[in-house]
């Protein structure tokens, strides 16, 4: 997984880069298929920085995720929290997604032999 951080109207020191990556890391146990991830940080409103969270899957649509915080850890932390949820959310429409089959029962007493 590819980890891609920019910033706007500043800079971030090395060890919040690092922070960062190793938060959003974190996604890849919730969904095998992350590809990349871009963070991009927007320090123009410094009491309010705002995190745009970029994931990007096999065979699926990006999705995104934002948020203003009093903190740039605060701010990633939430949008962390909402992307944790859009991933739970589409893993679970693709367990649904699974046909059924048959049943075991039936198969056994369809079998003749």
């Amino acid at each position: 997984m590819q980890v891609n951080i920019s910033t706007r109207h500043g800079q971030l020191s090395p060890a919040s880069q690092e922070t960062i990556t190793e938060k959003v890391s974190k996604l890849n146990r919730l969904f095998e298929r992350i590809t990349a991830v871009e963070v991009t940080i927007d320090l123009e409103h410094t009491e309010k920085p705002e995190v745009e969270l970029r994931v990007t899957a096999e065979k699926t649509d990006d999705f995104v995720a934002t948020d203003k915080a009093e903190s740039l850890l605060a701010a990633l932390d939430s949008t962390i929290h909402k992307m944790e949820q859009q991933l739970r959310k589409h893993k679970e429409k693709l367990k649904a997604h699974r046909g059924k089959g048959q049943p075991a029962s039936d198969a056994e007493t369809n079998f003749e032999g």
